[in-house]
Order: structure tokens, then C-alpha cells, then sequence
């Protein structure tokens, strides 16, 4: 019945909004107050979530969802995340499930050699990969590492860790900052390098070099370096080759957040965009947002795996067995913040073979084929404006200086414009502000989405501007 329930579900999908309609609070209203006494018929639960649930989700898989960064699902995905549930092993060791273990290991190497990784970060190199949950674990867990590595070398206490600085552009995303936070970072200690249109809103190596050597001046300690491909604002990418010198001239350890567009390397014409990977320390993207993979799966590869081990280890006498201190075997719980987890890799696993390398890359290809398309119809209209150069599948377009000159009130302009757009039910897009400039993104990637919604898409952008009243929201 669940199995119907979903299928149905996707059958239907287009019919639902995109975003959901419901108010604050809506569902508190419609459930009971308490957990039932007795058991209540599955058939009782299906209705509730036809009728309750399903009106209150934003629809991530929805055609027409082109917000945020997309969080794609597919068949193989989805059995694959029935598979790990219903198996449900819990593999922090080798021994607590040795086929969890080695599996992902090979996995990871799969991946690695498709995205053309260089061989330190692959198991066949002295390297190795991880899945985790999110970039945000693979951040906090690559800033444990640093951070106790460069501690073993200038002194614990408050005032070693009191010199630590991290480095990152006002394009990296929040997760970062977060992390550096729980490591005990000080806040005046992330250092953000603004960055600026004249470089697509990527990294200047520049200025970083300029940070980091009015920090050495100050008695400070350059730790740590998290590099983009694929921000979230504008999908800018960070030049590797030139920040990584940089970081190894000053000891600085770098990580490559490729989240969203890491995927897109597996394709041969976009596997430039991390030439000088060779050069960091770590390496991550996430396989839900761009590989059909169902959330949650973040890969991460890193040269020096005992690195993470001296820092994240546990080795309480009732996890000991003979495998593990025998040390011929991966425990990935010492590679991690969390003891417990899933068996994450089967679902990837799955996608890999069950579509192939030649089919995913012409997934990908797909999609950015359709942020072109939807690019071009944005140039030809003398309205808008494309703000940063396409990257991927997304674009970053707005209203203007045709429209409004003074571009604090253009900012407002397409405020007013993306809610009208989102309003419309049709169609879910997200903003960015990069340089003072409120821009509307479009990003393709749902694993159902065609040419033709892509196409609505611009149809729901022009209709909700030419109803605008520019001039009203101007004088206001």
C-alpha cells in the first residue's frame, strides 16, 4: 500500500503546488493531541497523510522545483533506501557489519576514479572516502583534524587555539561558519574574503594571500582553507590550482566543498573545474543534490585518513574485537563525529549500476542543457539581465537596469517579482544577494524535470512581470 501510495504520488506529482500553501502552525489543528492508545489501521494513516500531510510538503521532486540546489531521488535510489532500512545494520566497525564496511570503500573508490580524483584520495592510494550525512559533517569533521594536527605543533590550551584562523569568501555557505563555531573557533577568528563580480564572485587568491599574511603579521596561525565549486549564491567556482599554492606555502589545509556541482565531474568537459584538487586535503559533494541519490549522502575522500582517526577515534573496551585491533581493517566510526550509521553506500551503490556511468552523465548533461535554454530566453528578453556568466544548470537573472536604474529599488523590484512568481504555485525558485544585488536563481536538477517545464517556467517568470506594477513599487 506505501509502495501504491508513492507511486501514485510521483504519478500525480504535477498537480500538486510546488510550494507548499499551508500556514504556521496548520497541523497542530488537524492531528490529536496525544500518541494513540491503540494501533490504528495503516489504511487510517495513508488517508491522514494524503489529506494532512501532503498539503503541508514543498515538493522537492516536483518538475517545477528549481529552489535552492536540487535533492534528487530515483528508483534505484529509493530501493536502495528500502534496502538499508529494511536491513537496518548499524556499521560503525568492520566486525558490526564487515559487507557495510568494504563495500563503501569500493564504492568511494568507483566514484573517485569517475570524478578523475587524484589517486592519494582514493584507498588505492594511502587515501580514502567516507559517506556521511551532509557537507556539514564532512566540514567538522576535516576542521577536528586540522585543528588537532596544527594544535600538536603550536601548543593546546586556550592560547594555542586562540591563534587558529579559518579562511573562507562571503560566498562559502553557513555550514562553514557553523562548523568553525563548534570547534571552537573564535568568532573573530573566520576570516570571510569578500569577493566581487569582476571574479564571478569566486575566491581571489589575491586577497587571500593578503589575509593570511596580515594574520602571520599579528602573531595569528592560518589553519584552515574551505574552497567552493558550485556555491550556493551563483554556483561560482573558486580557482583551486592558484589557492591551494597559497595554503601550502603558509601550511593551511584545504577543502574542497563541491557539494552541488561535484557531481557534474564525472563529465569529462567539466572536470576542469577542479583541476588543482591535487593540492587540498579533503574533498567532498554530495550525491543527493546531483546523482539521483535519495538524501542523505555525502561523499568524502581525504589523503590522510589518520588524520581524522587520531581525532575522532573511540576505543572503549566494549567496541574492541580482534579485527579491529588488529588493524588490517576500516572502523569507520573513528572517521566521523557520530559512533553509529547508516548503510548509507548500498543506495549509491545501487544508483551506480543501475543506471551506469553513460546514463548518469547524460542526466547531468541534461539538465544543463535546460539552463541554457532557459539562459537564452532571459537574454532575449530586453527586461532582464543575466548577472553572473551560467554555471552548471543554474541561472542567476533578475530585472534590469531597463527597468529600474537605482539598484536598491531593483533589489525590490525582484523581491516583489519572485514572490509573484512563487505565489503562483507553478513554479519554486529561491533568491541570492551577491554584490548588493538581489538576483532570482533558477536552478534545474529534479530528476523529472523537462524541457517543458523549464519553458513554463519563463512563461510564469514573463506573466508575473508583465503584471508588475513597477512604477507603484517604485513609488513606494
Amino acid at each position: 500500500m506505501v509502495i501504491d501510495f508513492i507511486a501514485d504520488y510521483y504519478n500525480n506529482i504535477e498537480h500538486y503546488p510546488v510550494l507548499s500553501q499551508v500556514k504556521p502552525g496548520y497541523l497542530r489543528h488537524l492531528l490529536p493531541r496525544s500518541a494513540p492508545l491503540a494501533a490504528e489501521p495503516i489504511e487510517e494513516i495513508i488517508k491522514d497523510i494524503e489529506t494532512h500531510i501532503i498539503p503541508g510538503i514543498t515538493h522537492w521532486q516536483h518538475p517545477a522545483h528549481f529552489a535552492y540546489f536540487p535533492c534528487t531521488a530515483s528508483t534505484a535510489g529509493i530501493l536502495g533506501e528500502l534496502l538499508t532500512a529494511g536491513l537496518n545494520v548499524v556499521g560503525f566497525s568492520w566486525v558490526a557489519s564487515p559487507a557495510a564496511t568494504e563495500l563503501e570503500a569500493i564504492v568511494m573508490d568507483w566514484l573517485g576514479e569517475l570524478l578523475n580524483l587524484p589517486k592519494p584520495f582514493l584507498f588505492s592510494g594511502n587515501g580514502g572516502g567516507v559517506i556521511m550525512g551532509t557537507t556539514c559533517e564532512a566540514l567538522l569533521a576535516t576542521l577536528v583534524a586540522a585543528r588537532d594536527r596544527k594544535l600538536a605543533e603550536i601548543g593546546e590550551g586556550e592560547i594555542g587555539i586562540g591563534k587558529l584562523v579559518v579562511y573562507c569568501s562571503d560566498q562559502t555557505h553557513c555550514a562553514f561558519a557553523k562548523a568553525a563555531k563548534i570547534v571552537g573557533i573564535k568568532q573573530g577568528n573566520v576570516r570571510v574574503v569578500p569577493a566581487s563580480k569582476t571574479t564571478s564572485f569566486g575566491l581571489c587568491p589575491d586577497e587571500l594571500v593578503r589575509a593570511v599574511r596580515s594574520d602571520r603579521d599579528r602573531g595569528l596561525v592560518p589553519l584552515f582553507l574551505c574552497a567552493t565549486v558550485g556555491t550556493t549564491p551563483t554556483a561560482a567556482v573558486d580557482p583551486l590550482l592558484p589557492l591551494c599554492r597559497v595554503a601550502r606555502e603558509h601550511d593551511i589545509w584545504v577543502h574542497v566543498d563541491a557539494a552541488y556541482a561535484g557531481a557534474a565531474c564525472v563529465c569529462p568537459e567539466f572536470r576542469h573545474v577542479i583541476d588543482g584538487v591535487e593540492g587540498a586535503d579533503s574533498f567532498s559533494l554530495n550525491a543527493h543534490k546531483w546523482f539521483l541519490t535519495t538524501l542523505d549522502c555525502c561523499c568524502l575522500w581525504v589523503k590522510d585518513p589518520s588524520a581524522l582517526r587520531k581525532s575522532l577515534s573511540t576505543n572503549p573496551e566494549y567496541l574492541r574485537n580482534q579485527a579491529s585491533d588488529e588493524g588490517g581493517v576500516i572502523d569507520y566510526k573513528d572517521w566521523q563525529v557520530t559512533l553509529s550509521r547508516r548503510f548509507r553506500c548500498l543506495k549509491l551503490w545501487m544508483v551506480l549500476r543501475s543506471n551506469g556511468v553513460a546514463n548518469l552523465r547524460n542526466f547531468l548533461r541534461s539538465h544543463v542543457r535546460m539552463a541554457e535554454a532557459f539562459e537564452k530566453l532571459v537574454a532575449e528578453d530586453a527586461r532582464f539581465e543575466i548577472v553572473v556568466p551560467r554555471r552548471f544548470s543554474m541561472v542567476c537573472f533578475r530585472m534590469g537596469d531597463c527597468v529600474v536604474v537605482d539598484d536598491g529599488v531593483a533589489n525590490l523590484v525582484n523581491k516583489k517579482l519572485l514572490e509573484s512568481i512563487n505565489g503562483s504555485g507553478r513554479v519554486f525558485m529561491t533568491h541570492a544577494v551577491a554584490g548588493g544585488i538581489y538576483m532570482l536563481r533558477l536552478a534545474v536538477g529534479a530528476t523529472l524535470t523537462e524541457a517543458r517545464h523549464v519553458a513554463e517556467a519563463w512563461k510564469v517568470v514573463r506573466e508575473q512581470a508583465d503584471a508588475m506594477d513597477v512604477e507603484g513599487i517604485v513609488g513606494c
